[in-house]
């Protein structure tokens, strides 16, 4: 049975430090505390922390200074903190930072891609694979998107062009729909080898599972993603436990 459960760690950080700079606790121009003081505060590990901090740089809310740190922006026009609940990056980054596509095209929809569309198992989709890095820091998602292939019809999802735009802005705009809301399903495991290596990590380091199912203003699933996310135990105990 599936396991809801709070954001992930880094989440927690970016809506954390996104209020904290509307509230004027962090005021624009101030130097935000250092990745050793948010490790200590919010008790996550380094890849965690960097994790949100490139996410805030991305969305503008901070910038980053060799050599000085890190510094507060402000908030960006049009910015709500609470859209970060639903973001990762295999969604919304653009796929020529850092982004690797491993494969894209039709398939038949497994059992947990089906379940997320509402689809039969076997349904044909659209699948498009992806591998996320973080410059000193290796791979921080695996993920594959799932269209129905009669929705995506007319978009590049197939395709092996990257989409600068990001995926979810990529098919909102040719397909002129609006996504409204995400709904998750996390747990963790083990990986499998080539998840494993994929990811660099050890066939022992568990691995959060994350099913996105991307939602109408209806309710209907227009897009899925089956996600994984490594991290260290003390990383997952917060949202999973391993006893």
């Amino acid at each position: 049975m599936p396991i809801e459960v709070a954001p992930p760690k880094y989440v927690v950080i970016v809506n954390a430090v996104q209020q904290r700079i509307q509230d004027g606790t962090y005021p624009p121009g101030s130097m935000l505390p250092s990745e050793t003081e948010l490790i200590r505060e919010f008790g996550a590990s380094r890849p965690v922390v960097v994790r949100a901090l490139d996410l805030l740089r991305q969305d503008g809310w901070i910038d980053s200074r060799q050599g000085k740190g890190r510094f507060v922006l402000g908030r960006p026009a049009g910015a709500n903190h609470r859209d970060r609940e639903r973001r990762y990056g295999v969604l919304e980054d653009d796929e020529r930072a850092g982004s690797t596509l491993l494969a894209a095209g039709k398939v038949s929809a497994p059992p947990r891609a089906a379940a997320a569309l509402n689809l039969k198992p076997g349904t044909l989709v659209v699948a498009r694979r992806r591998l996320i890095a973080i410059d000193g820091l290796g791979p921080v998602e695996l993920g594959t998107a799932f269209l129905p292939a009669d929705f995506a019809a007319g978009t590049g999802v197939a395709g092996a062009d990257a989409l600068p735009e990001g995926l979810l802005r990529h098919v909102a705009a040719r397909k002129r729909v609006r996504f409204d809301h995400v709904t998750e399903r996390i747990s963790a495991r083990l990986p499998d080898d080539e998840e494993a290596q994929l990811l660099q990590i050890a066939a022992n380091d568990p691995v959060l599972t994350v099913l996105l199912s991307v939602c109408d203003r209806t309710g209907k699933p227009l897009l899925a993603v089956d996600l994984l996310l490594p991290a260290r135990r003390h990383d997952l105990e917060d949202v999973y436990p391993l006893d």
